[in-house]
């Protein structure tokens, strides 16, 4: 079993992506293949599916979206290809919160997801989710998430304006425009 895989984009086609690792070529789905670049070095974190007439991988570029979509495919009539696209058009935030809050009408909004499958998201997953995923892990953001952390904010306020945070900026920029929306 992989658990992730580095390499250089070298093909984007609509459903999955091609990378590179030392002159082997893996072709990994991922919800959105789009917001990678060809020739851009990714570390990408995959699941490997093996059933009996195929073996794939699915894609991710964060860890957290993994975590999610293993949480995920282990519900009750609900495989890869429908836990897909859930993380390609909802935000880890917003999936976590609509099964915290029972919230049908979201995940309804998702491909192939009918009013049976997202009752059934809700009682495999509510209350299993918080603990197990944190966004506060992603090691990109550490600095600015201990920054906040010491100015007295609380993890889940912070969970919620990272996915804001335009992480180009340098980490003094990050804080302002943490604060900001913080102080929203």
């Amino acid at each position: 079993m992989y658990s992730y895989i580095e390499g250089k984009v070298t093909e984007i086609e609509s459903s999955y992506i091609t990378v590179d690792n030392n002159g082997i070529g893996y072709q990994i789905y991922t919800g959105n293949p789009y917001t990678f670049n060809v020739g851009t070095h990714y570390r990408i974190y995959v699941y490997q599916n093996v059933r009996e007439d195929e073996i794939t991988l699915y894609g991710f570029k964060e860890k957290q979206e993994k975590e999610l979509f293993l949480k995920l495919i282990n519900v009750k009539g609900l495989g890869c290809k429908m836990a897909l696209p859930i993380l390609a058009t909802g935000s880890i935030e917003g999936i976590v919160d609509a099964i915290q809050r029972e919230n049908i009408l979201y995940l309804k909004k998702f491909p192939k997801i009918g009013e049976k499958v997202a009752k059934q998201i809700i009682l495999d997953l509510k209350g299993k989710l918080d603990a197990n995923i944190d966004l506060t892990e992603n090691i990109d953001n550490t600095e600015l998430v201990e920054t906040l952390k010491a100015l007295g904010y609380k993890s889940n306020d912070i969970n919620k304006v990272l996915p804001h945070i335009n992480k180009g900026n340098a980490l003094e920029e990050q804080v302002k425009e943490a604060l900001k929306l913080l102080l929203k």
